[in-house]
């Protein structure tokens, strides 16, 4: 059986922003979906412990007080969303994630934030990651297609339905489905294992970045783009000074 039709973790989060190493998870979501077996959801609305931006806000509808009020304590809450994550990566089971780089980077800095153990750290290693990301993919699948690649862009392309963009049940069902198109669209992707679809990512999103890098300098943009994927390796803390 193909990966795209077998048992599939959908997963997102809505946060404070898009600051890998500074902001803070909002609301998540994981849904296991697939394999002709009933959808089991699982959400979380997290107090963040910081304030939430207007601009955030504006995205998501989350407010501070919102959060204040009725969110989980962080701590709890993300232990239960790796501890879950894990659960199903060690079964096989890959975690489906649009921009997966963005979503499990901010769930691994919070998870070290807390003094909860990380996804990677419960797997075995970053190499037994198992991801599929639909952004990644479909920019390899469908490179020259013009205009944008938003979750919501990119839903419209493929005839997926999105109940409600940003929400991060929503979303995480919509990257799904969209995961699910391109498999039946797209027989060497079909046809591929898991753990050769994943190197497959890791290459295509190095390449992609690199395209974008060279972009941005043919602009005049100093700008650098990230080519780790699935997962931003985290910052090596500096050494401390040894007094004479």
């Amino acid at each position: 059986m193909s990966w795209h039709s077998g048992r599939l973790a959908a997963f997102d989060l809505e946060t404070t922003g898009v600051e890998l190493e500074h902001d803070r998870i909002v609301t998540a979501a994981v849904s296991i979906v697939g394999g002709g077996l009933p959808t089991e959801s699982h959400d979380w609305l997290v107090d963040p412990e910081i304030e939430i931006p207007a601009g955030a806000t504006a995205v998501h509808g989350i407010t501070t007080e919102h959060a204040r009020a009725h969110g989980r304590d962080a701590r709890e809450a993300i232990e239960e969303v790796v501890a879950l994550l894990a659960a199903h990566v060690r079964d096989g089971v890959p975690v489906v994630a649009f921009n997966a780089r963005f979503d499990l980077t901010i769930l691994d800095r919070e998870a070290r934030r807390h003094d909860v153990r990380p996804l990677v750290d419960r797997i075995g290693g970053a190499e037994a990651l198992l991801v599929i990301d639909p952004l990644v993919i479909d920019k390899a699948a469908d490179r020259y297609r013009r205009g944008k690649r938003t979750l919501t862009a990119v839903s419209e392309h493929y005839a997926v339905r999105l109940d409600a963009a940003h929400a991060a049940d929503a979303d995480a069902i919509a990257a799904a489905r969209v995961a699910w198109r391109l498999g039946q669209r797209y027989a060497q992707l079909r046809d591929a294992d898991l753990r050769t679809l994943h190197r497959w990512q890791v290459q295509w999103a190095a390449q992609q970045a690199s395209s974008l890098q060279d972009y941005f300098l043919g602009q005049g943009r100093d700008e650098r783009v990230e080519p780790a994927w699935p997962l931003v390796p985290a910052p090596v803390a500096p050494a401390l000074a040894v007094a004479a």
